[in-house]
């Protein structure tokens, strides 16, 4: 705490009285009073500089670190702005993409849908087609079993209509027929007659025939004309008789 300096009392009238008055003013208190004033002046004065200039570099730097954080949310919101963009883009990118893949979608599902309706239609017909191979099936069976107890009853009869026709006929490989003929030279009753017919094409073709017979092309040009072949076998039957009789072809 700051003492202020005592004054002291003067007495007036008794320094009138003196021959030569004088007042002691204390000029050397008020001096050191003085420059203790001024000292503590210029210490508070450098004080306050040194204050002012640290408050002025604390500030600085707190300014620089004030710019340098703006900087860097500057750099860092124009990276997000930057992101954004992109993140905008790929979302309308994908956006893009969903709608295509939706479009896709629906025409996989209506392909589906159609897809199915047509397995329907084919299930469908495939039990109508097994319904029927079934019904043929049956039907195949049952003439099979018919044509079996037929065939049962075939061969004697058979034989004796070969016999009373003297005419056998039997398959030797695919599509050909081998024609015998019997009890056609008086003269030789054990001698007989054949021919090969190749009926595999539209075209019949006789391969092979003993004895030779001239009239044979003939007879089968007829044959592919008119397509009897009973009538045909009738005439070669018929031919091979005068043939081997002697009579004129």
């Amino acid at each position: 705490m700051a003492h202020g300096i005592r004054l002291p009392q003067i007495d007036l009238s008794a320094i009138l009285s003196q021959q030569n008055p004088n007042i002691d003013l204390r000029l050397n208190v008020y001096e050191h009073s003085t420059r203790n004033f001024l000292k503590a002046l210029t210490s508070y004065k450098n004080r306050a500089i040194t204050t002012i200039s640290d408050r002025r570099k604390h500030q600085a730097s707190e300014r620089k670190k004030v710019s340098e954080r703006t900087q860097a949310v500057e750099a860092e919101t124009s990276q997000c702005k930057q992101k954004e963009i992109e993140l905008v883009a790929h979302l309308e990118r994908e956006k893009d993409e969903r709608k295509d893949a939706e479009l896709l979608v629906a025409a996989f599902k209506r392909q589906l849908a159609a897809l199915r309706d047509k397995c329907a239609s084919i299930d469908a017909d495939i039990e109508h087609y097994r319904a029927i191979a079934q019904n043929l099936r049956r039907e195949k069976n049952k003439e099979r079993s018919t044509l079996s107890s037929h065939a049962l009853c075939v061969p004697p009869e058979l034989e004796a209509c070969e016999r009373r026709l003297s005419c056998f006929i039997e398959g030797v490989e695919a599509d050909r027929l081998l024609v015998r003929f019997s009890n056609i030279d008086q003269d030789e009753i054990n001698r007989e007659a054949s021919f090969v017919i190749d009926l595999s094409n539209r075209a019949y073709k006789v391969i092979t025939s003993s004895p030779h017979l001239p009239s044979m092309l003939i007879l089968v040009s007829t044959l592919n004309e008119d397509g009897d072949i009973y009538g045909f076998i009738k005439e070669v039957h018929n031919n091979y008789k005068l043939m081997l009789r002697g009579g004129t072809l």
